[in-house]
């Protein structure tokens, strides 16, 4: 490894080896899940203070470019897929347009009756029947996210008899059954990956999921679809765009007239 401070340099030495270590990571010298040289050996290499190699790393953390994993180092992060809100685009289509080639797997799908939270989420009696589906997304062969709906039955009789692995949920909804996505209630938090998420999304107990939970109605304001998913927070990125024209010139409406 070359070493290419310049400690004749106006510039501080830290932002120097960041900029250095970074340059290694974006050009594919350091691949992903890599093992990068120890503060030890990077003290040897770059003859920088350990305190000082210690800041670069965590900079570079903070970035999302390396992670630690305790006892055995540090590494490179995976390059994160830049996703936007289902409710835009379906997830599989936003990949596909990047140039990803997708799969879906159905982990399971059946009928059972909602429960206090189900009924509550939307807006149906206790026991009124659901259909569940759960799918588990690969880009490539990486699973990267977890996808979890349930449907009344009555809005969407014999929905688990089409295939949801090859046919996207919303496109189901909408074509077969009149069930159009108008109105969608989002909320986002992260989460530690239970056993089974473990699993299915092969991601170690320290990898952070980014749990997007979706609450879809209709023009009428019929809900029709509750449906949690779980993204791989090392592999994904969600992105959220706002225009806020109109929000402001409707509250300047109403300042003016109210």
């Amino acid at each position: 490894m070359t070493t290419t401070l310049n400690r004749n340099s106006a510039v501080p030495l830290y932002l120097q080896l960041a900029d250095e270590l970074r340059h290694k990571i974006l050009s594919g010298e350091w691949q992903p899940e890599q093992r990068i040289p120890s503060e030890n050996e990077l003290n040897q290499i770059y003859s920088i203070s350990r305190m000082t190699i210690r800041q670069v790393l965590g900079k570079l953390v903070d970035e999302g470019l390396v992670f630690r994993v305790h006892g055995k180092g540090t590494f490179v992060a995976q390059t994160k897929i830049p996703t936007r809100s289902p409710s835009y685009h379906g997830v599989r289509e936003q990949l596909e347009q990047q140039g990803y080639s997708t799969r879906t797997e159905t982990l399971a799908s059946e009928v059972i009756e909602a429960d206090d939270r189900l009924s509550r989420q939307l807006n149906v009696p206790l026991g009124t029947p659901l259909s569940m589906v759960e799918r588990l997304r690969y880009a490539g062969e990486t699973p990267i996210s977890l996808h979890k709906s349930y449907v009344p039955v009555p809005l969407a009789p014999g929905l688990l008899e089409h295939d949801l692995a090859q046919r996207q949920l919303c496109q189901v909804l909408a074509q077969d059954y009149g069930l159009n996505m108008v109105y969608v209630h989002e909320s986002l938090e992260s989460l530690s990956p239970t056993p089974h998420e473990l699993s299915a999304l092969q991601v170690r107990r320290s990898t952070p999921l980014l749990l997007l939970e979706q609450r879809i109605s209709d023009r009428s304001r019929r809900l029709f679809e509750y449906t949690r998913i779980k993204f791989r927070g090392d592999r994904v990125r969600l992105e959220f765009d706002y225009d806020l024209s109109d929000v402001r010139a409707a509250a300047t409406r109403q300042l003016a007239f109210g």
